[in-house]
């Protein structure tokens, strides 16, 4: 082997090592996530501030790179085949092709972009210098580039769809649990802010027939007994209607005054505010901390009380059920059989649907078990009536003139659609 081709040898093994830090550099920038480098920017690396800003404009960033990476390319290639050629003759040039076509692939694709993907901030912070020196020489280029993309552009009129940012968060949460880096309850706990301001009032209500109150004019030991069977630690109070809940009243200040006859029931009524069914959770949450209360009087759109809501209901929507030792827990759900449960119709509809793998695109207004029953039979049902619904039927067990108070739900398996249309088409055959 002459001199000349060894020197052409030392090019090409340069060449492909380019080809390799190109590729490499590529699957760094894509893969870097902004977070981690924003963190290591607010711990003072300068290095991931600069590849932040690349990232910011990335058209111009892969640009560079795709330039620079096919140059080294087609030239190592063209360097190969001269020295194949001078090796091989004329069958040189199909030796060099098959050669560097494995040789590329492996150096120059696949294992620099393997590594590259194990650590890319490391290393697109470590190949940053480098690219941005490119960036500047190759402006003419990047610029010829720009406008050959802005024409495309307007003549293929490429329609760009609106991303949705809950979504993509809601995925990379997801993501984060399956990978491990995330436990299932600080999932849950994400998830659930991040769904947070898409909750209404209406979603979480304490309704109007399940709330409890008190007359003002009502003796205080009757609402000494309200307070004793029911383990709240405030009422509403209201004047000659329920429509009209003039504020309520503290356990504690109550008992205070009931065994100190200490004044009227008016001198410990406290005021509350007062929101409608489709305002937001997260603002009504700032207008109970800005206003110190505990507790809201939901109105409907006539002005009558549609429900109560407190700031524990909506704390409960972040980070779960809150128990106190004088709740009494309600088990919505009794397992009769490996495929049958009794429900409590006050559960949530959508909770069910998950509970029992109902996969479906219709979108019902109503909350709870029994608005759906109802809604489905179109008629408050008596007990015996049945329907079925995808992979569920439901039978009502118990009910009175107003709601459904319990259903029985045998699940079904779920069949899918291409396994029914083959056992149709294999009836009447015999199968070996």
């Amino acid at each position: 082997m002459d001199s000349h081709v060894q020197f052409l040898l030392i090019i090409l093994i340069v060449l492909i090592m380019f080809s390799a830090f190109f590729s490499a550099t590529e699957t760094a920038f894509s893969c870097s996530n902004r977070i981690r480098l924003k963190n290591m920017l607010n711990n003072g690396n300068k290095t991931a501030g600069r590849v932040l800003k690349q990232l910011d404009n990335y058209d111009n960033l892969i640009s560079t790179i795709l330039i620079g990476n096919n140059i080294v390319n087609i030239a190592s290639a063209t360097i190969a085949t001269v020295i194949f050629t001078k090796i091989y003759g004329d069958t040189g040039a199909s030796i060099s092709t098959l050669v560097m076509t494995i040789v590329v692939l492996i150096f120059g694709e696949i294992t620099p972009k393997s590594m590259a993907k194990e650590n890319p901030e490391q290393f697109a912070m470590f190949s940053s210098s480098f690219i941005q020196v490119l960036i500047v020489i190759f402006v003419p280029l990047n610029i010829l580039f720009t406008c050959w993309k802005n024409l495309i552009k307007k003549l293929f009129k490429f329609k760009q769809e609106d991303t949705d940012t809950q979504d993509e968060l809601l995925t990379m949460v997801e993501e984060a649990e399956s990978e491990g880096n995330l436990e299932a309850h600080e999932s849950d706990l994400i998830s659930a802010a991040i769904e947070f301001n898409d909750l209404d009032v209406k979603d979480i209500l304490t309704p109007r027939v399940d709330l409890i109150a008190v007359d003002i004019k009502s003796p205080l030991n009757e609402i000494e007994k309200v307070f004793r069977f029911n383990s709240f630690s405030r009422l509403p109070v209201y004047e000659n209607s329920i429509d009209n809940i003039v504020g309520f009243i503290h356990e504690k200040d109550f008992y205070n005054l009931y065994y100190n006859e200490k004044g009227q029931l008016k001198s410990i009524i406290k005021t509350l505010i007062f929101t409608n069914l489709h305002v937001k959770i997260s603002g009504l949450l700032k207008q109970l901390q800005s206003s110190k209360t505990h507790m809201a009087i939901v109105l409907d759109e006539y002005g009558g009380t549609s429900g109560i809501i407190t700031l524990e209901d909506i704390l409960e929507e972040l980070v779960g059920d809150i128990w106190d030792e004088h709740d009494v827990v309600v088990e919505y759900y009794k397992q009769l059989s490996d495929n049958v449960y009794l429900v409590e119709c006050d559960a949530e509809l959508e909770d069910m649907f998950e509970r029992f793998d109902v996969r479906t695109e219709e979108e019902f207004e109503m909350i709870t078990v029994s608005g759906w029953v109802i809604h489905k039979l179109e008629h408050i049902p008596t007990i015996g009536e049945k329907f079925s619904y995808m992979n569920l039927d439901i039978e009502v067990t118990r009910s009175d003139a107003r709601k459904v108070i319990e259903v029985q739900v045998t699940v079904n398996e779920i069949v899918d659609e291409d396994e029914k249309e083959k056992k149709k088409t294999s009836k009447g055959f015999f199968v070996e």
